[in-house]
């Protein structure tokens, strides 16, 4: 018994080739063939397009950025040294001597998150969320102004680039080749034919989409690389392959979801314009209607936190620190007698900065817990998206192919959580010098602290990925098993 079963699946195999044959000269036959893909290869070549453009404005504003704070540098390099080289009243009179106005205006330096080796392929946040930062000591309100997360509507949504092209259009192709797998056959009368030879029904719709999968994933793998390569991405950065190959897994992942939905839907033996009008149904509930429902459901459930509130909240701290300024100042002159503001005429920078970072220190203290409440309430949304999103293989695809691109929130994260240990480090390395009046010097400026972006580990980028595609593969053999079972019961005649 074993080895007629066996026997059968070998010559069910040997079919495949065949088959696959058969379809090939079918659908060169067909007039429609080419000029749909055609058209969803200009698709994604403009996608990748675009995704280049916005990389490459990316670089240019980020190379401007530089070469602003190099030119910074090296002017007020140059007046320190004369300063230094004149009379000293000059010197302790000077702003450039002043640590404080130094480091909150003359030397602020750029914290730069540069676009990742795929960004080309997927714009994602990125042109929403700020990629650099000019960091002085200046509050941290300056940084958390972008820190928020969007909604799963908004996840889909934004500039036309390969990751668009992937989510809206591979679907509908791959739904305009799979619509009448074997309806057309069997409204033609020739599928009983084809099923006298020794196949099986189930076999014969596996060999017509392998070729059909074949073709829209050669496309879609093809222009991911042409994008990679044409962007000019660093090939040989230690993640790129691991991100690409990524890419491609989930790519074919959600292939294979809208390839099984097409095999379910044909298995119900409706005609092919039935087929259709099912499909576009489904396309429209996964990639329309449910993100929007999703996003109504979780705004409904925990609503975002206003940032206007937060910002109310921010400005009503720093107004009531600045009130009681003189009262902070009065305090530190009592404990630092030597440091007492020396009277003179005219606006002292160095007084000054003792008063300002004094009040800063408040505001900061005061606004903590404002901040920490408004993060609250932005993780718990995230929790939510995270738990939601699996209803819909377009937001689970979206966010995928954004994390690997880098333009996704995780990395704009990531860098945040950089950007405020490097505004930490810079605060420090004046706020000494500011609170005991130091003059800042030509060799202080050699000494400042440099911001080096660190990519996150491969580990949980590997886990959130690997997550995604569970969800795409799970209900696409779900789906799939379901329709090769419901084949058995197929009506093989109109």
């Amino acid at each position: 018994m074993f080895c007629v079963e066996s026997s059968q699946l070998e010559q069910e195999a040997q079919m495949l080739g065949p088959i696959i044959k058969h379809e090939w000269r079918n659908l060169v036959a067909q007039s429609t063939l080419w000029p749909i893909v055609g058209l969803f290869a200009l698709l994604i070549g403009y996608g990748v397009y675009n995704g280049a453009a916005w990389v490459q404005f990316q670089q240019e504003a980020i190379q401007t950025a530089r070469q602003d704070e190099a030119t910074r540098l090296a002017l007020l390099g140059k007046q320190l040294v004369s300063l230094e080289r004149g009379p000293t009243a000059e010197l302790k009179e000077a702003p450039q001597a002043s640590a404080w106005w130094v480091g909150y205006s003359l030397a602020g330096r750029y914290a730069v998150m540069p676009p990742g080796p795929l960004a080309s392929l997927s714009v994602g946040q990125s042109d929403l969320y700020p990629y650099y930062f000019k960091v002085t000591t200046a509050s941290k309100q300056a940084f958390i102004n972008n820190n928020e997360i969007e909604n799963p509507t908004n996840l889909l949504a934004g500039h036309f680039d390969l990751a668009f092209v992937i989510v809206y259009l591979y679907p509908l192709l791959i739904l305009a080749l799979s619509y009448n797998l074997i309806s057309q056959e069997r409204d033609e009368g020739t599928l009983s034919m084809l099923l006298s030879q020794p196949v099986a029904l189930g076999t014969f719709v596996l060999g017509k989409i392998a070729f059909r999968a074949l073709i829209v994933l050669a496309l879609a793998v093809a222009f991911s690389l042409a994008g990679v390569v044409l962007s000019g991405a660093e090939l040989g950065a230690p993640d790129t392959a691991l991100r690409l190959g990524l890419w491609l897994l989930v790519v074919g992942a959600y292939g294979a979801f809208w390839f099984a939905a097409a095999v379910a839907v044909n298995a119900l033996g409706g005609s092919s314009a039935t087929n259709a009008v099912a499909l576009m149904g489904l396309w429209l509930a996964f990639v329309v209607l449910i993100p929007a429902l999703v996003n109504i459901t979780i705004s409904a459930v925990d609503p975002m936190p206003s940032r206007l509130e937060m910002i109310q909240s921010l400005r009503e701290a720093s107004s009531a620190a600045s009130d009681q300024s003189d009262q902070f100042l009065s305090k530190y002159q009592a404990d630092h007698p030597e440091l007492a503001a020396e009277g003179k005429g005219g606006f002292n920078y160095t007084d000054y900065g003792v008063r300002y970072t004094l009040v800063q220190a408040e505001v900061d203290r005061r606004v903590r817990p404002v901040l920490e409440r408004f993060d609250a309430q932005l993780l718990r949304q995230q929790e939510w998206v995270d738990r939601y999103r699996y209803l819909s293989p377009a937001v689970v695809t979206q966010e995928a192919l954004n994390d690997l691109a880098g333009t996704g929130v995780a990395r704009y994260r990531h860098f945040l959580g950089q950007v405020e240990a490097y505004h930490r480090d810079w605060q420090k390395f004046f706020r000494a010098d500011t609170m005991n009046k130091q003059r800042f010097s030509a060799n202080d400026l050699q000494e400042l602290p440099h911001f080096r972006f660190s990519e996150e580990a491969p580990g949980p980028l590997t886990e959130r990925v690997l997550g995604s595609l569970l969800g795409l593969i799970a209900p696409a053999l779900l789906i799939g098993l379901v329709g090769l079972s419901a084949l058995r019961r197929y009506p093989i005649t109109g």
